[in-house]
């Protein structure tokens, strides 16, 4: 299982919404053509006119990252998030995300593995005495996989991907906004042609697959 991102929703005919709402505040509707939505979105874009941005949004099923990274993700307040329960969902045989870093360390990935796998042992030792969940959970590190809906207008897409899809942002979170700008630029190629996270395949090669343990 590698991280993998799924479009839910998207706003249907976003940019023909964006460009009515944008020339609402021009009443220049009697400029609309075949092909004026992309010419206004960028010319709203470049202008910094971006809050028109705001009436189409996106919705994203998000597996296979870790708890580390929702924890960042979730930061961006001006989206809406559903995750997966740790306190509901029972985590005894959960997967984790082994870090690069750690996974070109031989001795350090042995290190890690051993820790993960004692976690692992102490949540299902807890649950034997009786410990319910939502207090064995306390155990569970922050590599361990965790499931996301996030749901943003565009105008909140566009500054998470132009800060997260930086070179300077983590390896997990730069590997989501490589794969959202992907498919928001075959949904809205106008909104998004300005933005560019880098090499995508590079991206993904810094991504290390969740482990079960075994």
């Amino acid at each position: 299982m590698e991280l993998e991102v799924h479009l839910l929703a998207v706003t249907p005919q976003a940019e023909k919404v964006i460009e009515e709402a944008g020339r609402t505040c021009y009443l220049s509707f009697h400029r609309q053509g075949p092909e004026s939505d992309r010419r206004f979105i960028r010319m709203l874009i470049e202008r910094g006119h971006e809050s028109v941005l705001e009436h189409a949004t996106a919705s994203f099923r998000i597996r296979g990252g870790s708890r580390s990274f929702t924890h960042q993700l979730v930061r961006h307040r001006l989206a809406s998030y559903s995750q997966q329960s740790q306190r509901y969902v029972d985590e005894q045989n959960f997967q984790w995300v082994e870090p690069p870093g750690i996974g070109d360390h031989p001795e350090a990935r042995a290190v890690f593995s051993d820790f993960m796998n004692q976690a692992r042992e102490t949540y299902r030792r807890l649950q034997a005495m009786g410990i319910l969940n939502e207090d064995a959970r306390y155990v569970l590190p922050n590599a361990v996989c965790s499931e996301i809906v996030v749901s943003a207008n565009f105008r909140e897409w566009r500054h998470i991907l132009r800060l997260r899809g930086s070179r300077k942002a983590q390896w997990e979170i730069r590997r989501m906004a490589a794969e959202i700008l992907r498919i928001l630029k075959r949904e809205a190629p106008s909104v998004f042609y300005d933005l560019d996270t880098g090499d995508r395949q590079g991206a993904a090669k810094e991504f290390r697959a969740p482990v079960d343990g075994a």
